[in-house]
């Protein structure tokens, strides 16, 4: 059945343009400038946009918090986050596209050697603030305390915490560059990044997302974009 972009394009762009949240905080999904952004995200947002026949705008954050509230504020109309309990009454979700890994920083000299360890009384984690790690560690932990900060690892360091949570790929370099600091090498948790747009849309609109993610996924274009923002390509999301 031919499907009535047109249509599609009124719902999901109705003021002609597509509009991006993007979350530059993310190195593994996006880089650059707000000006002249660059990643897998924006590639996928690029194509999306030329299924639909419309020009994509970006609109970039330092942080997922501030790119989701750009989304239910309705300054965006498609966002790229991680698929999240508490994110899912406002925002609907394609399969994810891409998995990334939370782990675990602390401090050398730490007796927490494994992911499980890290949930005991006394131990404060230090986190981005509205991360998907933050959401996941404040609704999983039963003993550890979550703190919040712009970034948690800067936090972490000045204000002496026990452990700091994050992405592998930057925390791998922020070990590598601070040797008073190491790596808990198991996950603490996988995250499932998804393109994501309001539960206020058409269901055929959804469907249309779900189903190119799902082909970008598939084909190869995901790997390819990854490869070209020099990320590895291991990490496109399984089939479901």
């Amino acid at each position: 059945m031919r499907i009535d972009t047109s249509s599609i394009a009124e719902d999901l762009a109705p003021t002609g343009v597509l509009r991006a949240s993007i979350n530059l905080g993310n190195p593994v999904l996006a880089h650059g400038t707000p000006a002249a952004p660059t990643g897998v995200t924006v590639d996928v947002a690029r194509e999306i946009g030329a299924r639909l026949d419309v020009p994509v705008e970006f609109v970039c954050f330092d942080a997922a918090r501030k790119s989701y509230e750009a989304l239910t504020a309705g300054r965006a109309d498609i966002c790229f986050l991680a698929v999240e309990p508490a994110r899912e009454a406002e925002v609907a979700f394609t399969a994810p596209y891409v998995v990334i890994e939370g782990v675990f920083v602390v401090p050398r000299g730490s007796d927490l050697v494994t992911a499980a360890d890290v949930d005991r009384a006394g131990v404060r984690i230090g986190v981005k603030h509205g991360s998907a790690y933050d959401l996941f560690l404040s609704r999983t932990l039963r003993h550890a305390r979550v703190v919040r900060g712009e970034e948690g690892v800067d936090a972490f360091r000045s204000q002496g915490w026990e452990v700091a949570a994050g992405i592998r790929q930057p925390m791998n370099e922020f070990v590598a560059a601070h040797h008073e600091v190491r790596l808990i090498e198991d996950r603490f948790m996988q995250i499932q990044q998804a393109v994501g747009t309001t539960t206020t849309r058409r269901p055929e609109t959804v469907s249309f997302l779900r189903d190119v993610v799902e082909e970008l996924r598939a084909g190869g274009f995901v790997a390819d974009a990854l490869r070209r923002a020099k990320q590895s390509d291991t990490l496109v999301a399984p089939p479901r």
